[in-house]
C-alpha cells in the first residue's frame, strides 16, 4: 500500500490533528472544513506547533519548511477527485456522517478508501449510505487525541470492507511508527468501550462538582494504577463534550445498560459550556 495524497474532513481539535500527522509523514494532506475561519485557525495552530519543534530541536526548519508545503486547506469540491484515503473526522451524528458518506462516495474515485474517525458508531451501518461497489473500500480509522502523538490506531472492518485492505492498512501504520489494532466493528471498538469505565466509575465516585475529590481520583489512579494522566484530566483534554457525547452514543448502542450510562455531571458541565482546556474550564479551572 502507498498511501500518498490524503484527505482529512473536518477541521476540528481530531480532523487537525490527523492532518499534521499524515504531513508529517510526508503524505500530501488536503484538510477540508466548511468554515474557511476554522480551516485558517487549524492552519494557524499545525504551523505554530511545528515551529515549537523546530524551537525545541525536534525538527528542522528544512523538515517543517516541507510539511507546510505538503498541507493544504480545502473546500471540499477543490480537492482531488483521485485521493488516496479519505478520513471523515466530522461530529459524531449519524445522520450528518451518511450524508456526508453519500456525497463522498459519489465525489471520489471507485479506487479511494473512504474511511471514518468515529469512536463509536458501526462502521457497516455507515456503510449503508455508499453503493455496494464503495462497500469493499470503506474503514474505520479510529486515532486517539493528540493524533500527532498517540500512537494507537484502531482499524475496524465492517462487513463488507475487504479484509486484504484492513491488513494492508495495519502494515502500512505499522510501517509509520503507529501501533495499528484490528477491531470488530461494535459499538466503542475497543478502547471507547473499555473506557466508559475508565470514566463512569470515577463520576459515580466524586459524585458532584467537587474539584478536591476529582484531583484525589486523578492522584491515585496516576500514582498507583500507574496511569499518565486521571480520567478528569484525560476528559478536560479530549473535551468533555465530545466525551459526553460518545458515552450516549455508546450507551444508545448497547440499549442503555447500566454500565455505560452518562453520568448527571457530564450533562451538567456540557450544559454550563465547561469543555474543558479548550472552553478554560472543565473539571478544572485553566489560564
Amino acid at each position: 500500500m502507498n498511501l500518498q495524497r490524503i484527505v482529512v474532513i473536518g477541521a476540528g481539535t481530531m480532523g487537525s490533528g490527523i492532518a499534521q500527522w499524515f504531513a508529517q509523514k510526508m503524505c500530501f494532506v488536503e484538510l477540508v472544513d466548511n468554515s474557511s475561519e476554522q480551516l485558517q485557525k487549524a492552519l494557524h495552530s499545525i504551523h505554530a506547533s511545528w515551529d515549537k519543534l523546530v524551537e525545541k530541536e525536534k525538527l528542522s526548519s528544512c523538515q517543517v519548511n516541507q510539511m507546510k508545503k505538503l498541507l493544504e486547506v480545502k473546500h471540499l469540491e477543490q480537492v482531488s477527485k483521485s485521493a488516496d484515503l479519505v478520513i471523515e473526522a466530522i461530529i459524531e451524528n449519524l445522520e450528518i456522517k451518511k450524508e456526508l458518506f453519500h456525497k463522498l462516495d459519489h465525489y471520489f474515485s471507485p479506487q479511494t478508501i473512504i474511511s471514518s474517525n468515529t469512536s463509536s458508531f458501526p462502521i457497516t451501518l455507515m456503510s449503508e449510505a455508499v453503493s455496494n461497489e464503495r462497500k469493499s473500500r470503506f474503514v474505520g480509522l479510529h486515532f486517539f487525541n493528540p493524533a500527532t502523538m498517540m500512537k494507537l490506531v484502531e482499524v475496524i472492518k465492517g462487513e463488507k470492507t475487504d479484509s486484504k485492505l484492513c491488513q494492508d492498512l495495519y502494515a502500512w501504520f505499522e510501517s509509520k511508527d503507529k501501533k495499528p489494532a484490528l477491531c470488530k466493528d461494535s459499538p466503542g471498538f475497543i478502547v471507547n468501550r473499555v473506557a466508559r469505565n475508565f470514566y463512569g466509575e470515577p463520576l459515580r465516585i466524586v459524585e458532584s462538582d467537587d474539584e478536591n475529590k476529582m484531583k484525589e481520583v486523578d492522584k491515585i489512579l496516576k500514582e498507583v494504577g500507574g496511569f499518565k494522566m486521571g480520567p478528569f484530566e484525560l476528559m478536560d483534554l479530549i473535551g468533555i463534550d465530545v466525551n459526553y457525547s460518545v458515552t450516549c452514543s455508546v450507551w444508545d448502542a448497547y440499549q442503555k445498560e447500566a454500565r455505560f450510562a452518562p453520568h448527571k455531571l457530564q450533562k451538567q458541565m456540557v450544559d454550563e459550556k465547561r469543555f474543558g482546556r479548550k472552553s478554560k474550564r472543565g473539571f478544572y479551572k485553566y489560564d
